[in-house]
């Protein structure tokens, strides 16, 4: 039996929409990379882009377990010397883009390479409950209804 790889013409993208309001935010980015990166699909092939163009909405209303909204930090350097930053995951859910928090959970489940940067483009991250991309016609993912564990009330 030869193992099956796909090529591009195999490949067939759909547009997927989550709601991310009261979902814990690792459970969320896990479910969301799995789906981006295609592995939900019984013809997954590692080093191609397989995976369905993600919409998720209601990103600055996502929970955080314990007292991470607090507690963890996000750092940055700028590039000089003693340039290291931080904010809470509260100062940037409270800031002027909260997606980011969404963004980058998501992103760091994903393999740091080329074809995750590739990957990353598929993902539309909105604060609010709008969103432009109704013309693709996006099927609901319901995330809460998984699993129990994937709300916080």
């Amino acid at each position: 039996m030869k193992t099956f790889s796909a090529t591009p013409a195999d490949i067939e993208k759909k547009w997927i929409l989550i709601d991310a309001e009261g979902v814990v935010l690792g459970r969320l980015a896990s479910i969301v990379a799995m789906r981006l990166r295609g592995k939900h699909k019984p013809s997954f092939t590692p080093h191609m882009d397989m995976g369905d163009n993600v919409i998720i909405i209601n990103a600055d209303k996502v929970q955080l377990t314990g007292k991470k909204r607090d507690d963890k930090n996000y750092y940055w350097h700028t590039g000089h010397p003693g340039g290291i930053k931080s904010r809470t995951a509260r100062q940037i859910i409270e800031g002027a883009y909260p997606e980011r928090v969404v963004t980058q959970a998501i992103k760091r489940m994903l393999p740091g390479n080329r074809l995750s940067r590739q990957l990353m483009t598929n993902l539309r991250v909105y604060a609010g409950a709008e969103h432009p991309h109704e013309a693709q016609n996006p099927e609901v993912l319901d995330v809460k209804s998984m699993n129990s564990k994937n709300t916080r009330s």
